[in-house]
Order: C-alpha cells, then structure tokens, then sequence
C-alpha cells in the first residue's frame, strides 16, 4: 500500500471521527447516522489499523 493510499485512508478515519463526536456534541445533526455513531468510532478505528504500517 502506498503512502498516498495510507494518508486517504488515515483523513477519512479522522473525517468520521469528527462527524460521530460533533453529533454527539450536538453540533451537527445528520438523522440516518444518529444510530450509528459507535459504529463510525469502530469503522475509523479499523481503518486506522489498516493504514498503520
């Protein structure tokens, strides 16, 4: 995997990060990923293992 692949892949782990933590907060409000926010922590976390070397 490429270092390019890896950095994509590290900025969408951490763009869903942002998203579940600010609808925790209550910042944002997206109505069909508002069950759904534990599991966007578990997917970026996977991913971020997938990206690790």
């Amino acid at each position: 995997m490429s270092n390019k692949t890896r950095n994509i892949i590290k900025a969408i782990a951490v763009i869903l990060v942002l998203v579940a933590v600010l609808m925790h907060l209550g910042f944002i409000s997206i109505y069909f990923l508002s069950y759904y926010k534990f599991w966007l922590a578990v997917i970026a976390f996977g991913l971020m293992l997938l990206a690790s070397k």
